[in-house]
């Protein structure tokens, strides 16, 4: 059930914390932006058409152009789970990206955030 609720957020209500979770270290709405599209493969067009409608995580993830295949190289914890042993792929997905904007933060390069090491 509480996976549910997760499902049914509308994406634009958890986007602005992404930002400045980024921002409140030093990084950019641009790189926050940089990580979404290469996770899922919208385009920038698109995804500001996303945060100003009221889509919701699950339409957000399944509607995505093209879920990056190096997504399964994101590993670690986050909000006490294994992104990799998450069994449910919705919440993988949702995790990994929750994943990713933490590893921003953390001060990672983009060059490692995006996997191209």
């Amino acid at each position: 059930m509480q996976n549910q609720r997760v499902y049914k957020m509308a994406f634009s209500s958890v986007y602005p914390h992404y930002i400045a979770k980024a921002e409140k270290k030093n990084r950019t709405k641009a790189e926050v932006d940089q990580i979404i599209c290469w996770l899922t493969g919208y385009t920038e067009n698109q995804l500001k058409e996303i945060i100003e409608g009221k889509i919701d995580f699950e339409s957000f993830f399944s509607s995505a152009p093209q879920f990056n295949e190096n997504a399964s190289k994101i590993t670690g914890v986050i909000c006490g789970y294994r992104v990799e042993e998450i069994e449910d792929p919705l919440m993988q997905k949702i995790r990994y990206l929750d994943k990713l904007i933490d590893e921003l933060a953390k001060g990672k390069t983009m060059e490692k955030i995006l996997r191209n090491k």
